[in-house]
Parts: C-alpha cells; sequence; structure tokens
C-alpha cells in the first residue's frame, strides 16, 4: 500500500492495514483483519484527523512524514477517543510538542484519562464551525455511537464528512480505498457485521446521529474503518438508516447447540421445513463451530430467529448461553422467534429460550417444542410446524 493516497487537493488518507490483531476489542473475529484510517490535511497549519492503534504507531508516522517532510504537524482533530483510533497521540505530542487537539468536552476527558493529555487542548461544541487554512471544520456531537465523546467532522469546502467509527466496517483495504475501487459486496457483509456487533445496541442514537446530517450536501464520507465513499456516499448512510431502524429481509436464521447430534436433527427438521414451505435464505449455524459475531450478523438481515439448544447439566448450553446474552444486548426489534429445546435427565434449555424470547420485543412463532433425549416422530412433526409457520409468517408480511 502506498504511504499516503490523495483523496482530494491537499487531503490524503495516511491510515494503516492491520493484517496481525485477530480479535477486535479482544472479542470479534477479523478474518479479513480491519484498516485504521487517519487522515491528514496540508497547508499552512498541517491537521490531522483521528491516529491508529498504538502498535501501528511507525506506519502511521512514516504515512505523515512523507507528505510532511521537515514541516511539524500543527492540529489534531478527534472523532473518537477508542485506542484503535487515540492509541498513537500520546507520541505524536511527544514527536509535535506544539501539536493543538482539537474535540468536544468528553474527548477532552477520556483523553487526561487514558494519556495525561490536557495541554494544548481545543473544546468545541455542538455544530460549531472553526476556520485552519480556509478550511471550514463544522462538528457535530453524535453521543453513545457508540461511546459517549463520538463526533462527526463536516470539511464544508469539500463537503466531506470524516465520520469517526460511523459508517465504518471490519476488512484491511487491500489496495482499493474507495467505493468505486473495491467489491462492495464484500465490504457491505463486513460494514454489517461491525455495526451489529458494537454500534447495533445504540440503533435510537444512530438515528438521532442521521438526523443531524440529513441537510448538509456530502459528497464524500471518511469513516476510520473501511472504505472511502466518494461515489456514492448515499449507499451507507442508507444502509446504516435501514439497520438502525431494525428492517430486514425476508430470511431465517436457525442457531443450535447440539453435543450428540439429537437437537441438530431437530434444527434440521426446521430448516427443511422453511425450504418446502418457500423460504430460500436460510443460515443453519452450530454455535459451537461458528463465532457468535457472524451468526449475529445474519440474525441482523433477517427477519426470522430460530434458537435451539440441548440442556448441559440442568441449563442451557454454554455457547448458546453465550449468544443470548449478546442479543440480549443488541435490544432487537422487529423479529420473529421460534424456539425448541431438548434433555435427557434434567430440562433447563427450554426454560432459558422461554425467558430470553419474554423478555425481548419478539413476535413469537408457535410451538416450542422440547425432547426428552431422542426426538420423537411427534417432537419432529412440531418441529415441522414451527418452520412451516415462519414461513407463513414470513411470506405473509410481504418483505
Amino acid at each position: 500500500m502506498k504511504k499516503s493516497i490523495k483523496i482530494k487537493d491537499n487531503i490524503y488518507w495516511v491510515g494503516v492495514n492491520d493484517f496481525e490483531t485477530k480479535l477486535f476489542e479482544a472479542l470479534w473475529p477479523l478474518p479479513y483483519g480491519v484498516s485504521y484510517n487517519s487522515y491528514l490535511i496540508l497547508g499552512e497549519n498541517n491537521i490531522l484527523i483521528d491516529t491508529v492503534k498504538y502498535s501501528k504507531i511507525d506506519n502511521l508516522l512514516e504515512n505523515i512524514q512523507s507528505n510532511l517532510g521537515n514541516k511539524k504537524l500543527d492540529y489534531l482533530i478527534i472523532n473518537h477517543m477508542e485506542p484503535d483510533h487515540s492509541g498513537s497521540i500520546k507520541i505524536l505530542t511527544k514527536i509535535f510538542p506544539d501539536l493543538k487537539i482539537i474535540g468536544n468536552k468528553k474527548t477532552i476527558s477520556l483523553l487526561n484519562d487514558f494519556y495525561s493529555i490536557n495541554k494544548n487542548v481545543i473544546e468545541v461544541n455542538d455544530k460549531e464551525t472553526i476556520n485552519i487554512n480556509g478550511y471550514s471544520f463544522q462538528f457535530f456531537l453524535t453521543p453513545m455511537v457508540h461511546w459517549p465523546e463520538t463526533m462527526l467532522t463536516y470539511e464544508l469546502n469539500n463537503k466531506i464528512l470524516f465520520s469517526g467509527d460511523v459508517f465504518g466496517g471490519f476488512g484491511t483495504l487491500n489496495g482499493g480505498i474507495f467505493d468505486d475501487e473495491v467489491d462492495l459486496q464484500f465490504y457491505e457483509n463486513e460494514i454489517r457485521r461491525y455495526f451489529s456487533n458494537i454500534i447495533g445496541k445504540y440503533c435510537n442514537m444512530v438515528q438521532k446521529a442521521l438526523e443531524k446530517i440529513k441537510n448538509i450536501e456530502i459528497k464524500m464520507i471518511a469513516s476510520t474503518h473501511g472504505p472511502i465513499f466518494r461515489t456514492n456516499p448515499c449507499y451507507i448512510i442508507d444502509k446504516y438508516d435501514k439497520w438502525s431502524k431494525h428492517e430486514s429481509e425476508c430470511g431465517v436464521v436457525v442457531a443450535y447447540a447440539s453435543m450428540y447430534g439429537n437437537t441438530q436433527i431437530m434444527a434440521e427438521t426446521v430448516a427443511r421445513s422453511l425450504s418446502e414451505n418457500g423460504i430460500k435464505k436460510i443460515r443453519l449455524y452450530n454455535v459451537s463451530n461458528t463465532h457468535s459475531s457472524f451468526i449475529i450478523n445474519d440474525i441482523w438481515q433477517f427477519k426470522g430467529l430460530i434458537l435451539g439448544s440441548c440442556t448441559y447439566n440442568t441449563k442451557i448450553f454454554p455457547h448458546m448461553n453465550s449468544l443470548l446474552c449478546l442479543l440480549d444486548n443488541d435490544k432487537l426489534l422487529n423479529k420473529y422467534l421460534g424456539i425448541f429445546g431438548s434433555y435427557s435427565w434434567s430440562g433447563g434449555a427450554l426454560k432459558r429460550l422461554k425467558d430470553f424470547s419474554e423478555n425481548g420485543e419478539f413476535e413469537i412463532i408457535s410451538p416450542d417444542i422440547e425432547s426428552k433425549s431422542h426426538p420423537t416422530d411427534t417432537d419432529l412433526e412440531k418441529c415441522y410446524e414451527l418452520g412451516k409457520n415462519m414461513a407463513q409468517k414470513l411470506i405473509n408480511c410481504n418483505l
């Protein structure tokens, strides 16, 4: 990858790719890596927008200095203080001791908490505009998307929205950095996985953020992860609007836990019934074999959800319980839910699934099924009925 890539006159991408980190936030798998995007604006005063993870500071400095030469960095605008974007700040202040840091009140507080930096800071307020080098920057505070200090920086001259984590996604930038240079189908899936895993809990706040920027002209969206949208920025705005409204497609995720194959038989029967009754988009997952990150991504995409689990030591199977806890945190809306369970000598799985269904805002599809040891013909008939009822509900709702 080039050390920097021009995105507009005197404005450069100076970000880095991370192929080494295996788990984002020590939780979410990164099979395709992730990019940390940072942007440099050259002029009489040189401005950096966001930094990168500490482990990539050498790459960032090389990219910056390939443009600066012997000149200094004058300003740093911080949209988000999470360490994958702020981790290089302390070193930058050592290299450029006169560096002025621009952020909102909560940003400045976190800057002190993380790095003991409290000098040369400039506090900006919501919708405030400042001018540097003839560039006009307007700041939109977007708290809890997905940290309390998150904000968007809009450069009025070029109509570029530097959006922090908003509109970002997983996946390294492998040559292309713009939406018209990359495989958007691949990136859309990784952007939705990023949204559903990290930002989905805060959908109401996403809607408030979208409301703030709806009347400004945006010609380019430059986030801190994933591709830059210069050809069609409305593409990613529309996706965020849809996802944050919990709108989904006609399809079903069937996720199950099975130790010895008996609960799997039930899951496969449900899936076959869905298929025979007109559903083509079916995602069948064994929760022991697939990380919850990918299951949640598909749950966010499709309107139907069917969960089944065996019982393990009087409780639901641990991997299924982990998935349920993550889904509880996401506060899912507008989903159809079906459940089934199994046990041999003590119940527990179905009870936990019922608690999950009752505590969420789901439309429940009947019947719920509980099998003892090995599913009987009657159990499997009920599984088929569950799949049929889910399929009919989806088809009748005209998604």
